[in-house]
């Protein structure tokens, strides 16, 4: 912590509050959205509408481990966490669960380095933990970089989910710097969809629940046969994303694009607007809509323009590293896990060695052939 810093806390310049009731989200949307837009790192699943929508979801009663920092009267850094029991050792985890791509703290920039130290001082002073775990951080995250330097205790990172990325641009731009038989095929999928006739609609904040209704629906119907994530075609997920897709559509922080041909639905996306990227999050399709069109490339044609369009600089394909995205030579991001221990505790750097030697025999049985046909038998099983 600079001296500057110290100063400021000695005169109360700095306070912090610390959350614990379930209720502990409520009242905070109006400053965390003028935080969030203050956070270059800040990506959609830090939104206020995205956590605080899936802490009614999936939250569990006095778990609630919410950090807040202001300096004078603004929020210049939030960390919003609960409880957890892993291992035997009790652990620290972002709100937001395995729905989020990306998991973080949210930090001001103009001050991320004294706030990160003001933040991980009382992060420390607050009792009955042991760990800290970050299991999804982008490049660049604010856990990665403010925090991390400044963390007293040890630390760890290890690799974690791959997301393809492409430099937001218009999508002939895209189609014109792709090897020459990649650029034919797609080229005469792009005609292909405007033959088509596909009437494109973004669905207003107030029909986001028949949206998110209709996409899940097709979503099943896309995965029939071929194993879904169960978890998707649950209530709470639906109750989930059709609450937190409204709120973030009227904040400017997703959109949800229908597909239609000759009035009827045949497909639906949603996309999530951060700071600096555009991601496409869950899409379902028909069947029977690729019998018209090759559907990544509609979705592709309209997220990537939808990006330069808003100034972001980069399209996101979120996370995994599926061969189909591959056609479009995307840019390969490392998540990384990052880990803290409090200061001088046994157990959180158990529980930390833990985690990395579980994912160290995670990334050897990948390259072994036979090991993974039988993980797969175990998935179709299941």
């Amino acid at each position: 912590m600079s001296e500057q810093t110290l100063a400021a806390v000695r005169t109360g310049a700095w306070s912090v509050e610390v959350r614990r009731t379930d209720d502990g989200l409520a009242g905070l949307g109006a400053e965390w959205d003028d935080l969030f837009a203050r956070c270059a790192a800040a990506t959609p699943f830090q939104s206020y509408a995205w956590l605080e929508s899936w802490w009614r979801g999936y939250g569990e009663p006095g778990r609630l481990r919410l950090t807040l920092v202001r300096y004078g009267d603004r929020l210049v850094a939030a960390a919003p966490m609960m409880l957890r029991w892993r291992s035997g050792c009790p652990v620290l985890t972002p709100l937001g669960g395995p729905f989020s791509d990306f998991t973080d703290v949210l930090l001001d920039d103009t001050m991320a380095a004294d706030a990160a130290a003001v933040l991980a001082a009382n992060l420390i002073r607050q009792p009955g933990w042991q760990a800290i775990d970050f299991p999804e951080t982008r490049p660049g995250a604010a856990v990665a970089t403010a925090l991390w330097a400044v963390w007293p205790g040890a630390r760890w990172s290890a690799p974690a989910s791959v997301c393809l990325e492409l430099p937001a641009t218009p999508m002939e731009d895209l189609v014109r710097d792709l090897p020459q038989h990649s650029r034919k095929t797609v080229r005469r999928r792009l005609n292909q969809l405007k033959r088509a006739g596909l009437d494109i609609r973004e669905v207003p904040a107030a029909d986001a629940k028949l949206g998110v209704a209709e996409l899940l629906r097709l979503h099943e119907r896309q995965w029939q046969g071929r194993g879904v994530n169960r978890a998707h075609l649950t209530p709470e997920f639906f109750e989930h994303l059709s609450r937190s897709a409204g709120a973030m559509i009227g904040r400017d922080q997703a959109a949800l694009l229908e597909y239609r041909i000759g009035g009827t639905l045949m497909a639906s996306s949603l996309v999530l607007i951060g700071r600096d990227l555009v991601g496409g999050y869950l899409y379902g399709a028909d069947p029977a809509l690729r019998e018209h069109v090759d559907v990544t490339t509609m979705l592709l044609a309209d997220t990537l323009p939808m990006a330069h369009r808003l100034g972001r600089s980069t399209m996101s394909m979120l996370r995994g590293a599926e061969e189909h995205k591959m056609r479009w030579r995307p840019a390969a991001s490392q998540n990384q896990r990052i880990l803290l221990a409090r200061p001088g505790s046994v157990r959180g750097a158990a529980f930390a060695r833990g985690v990395l030697a579980v994912r160290a025999g995670i990334r050897v049985a990948a390259r072994q052939p036979w090991l993974r046909q039988v993980r797969d038998r175990i998935r179709r099983s299941r």
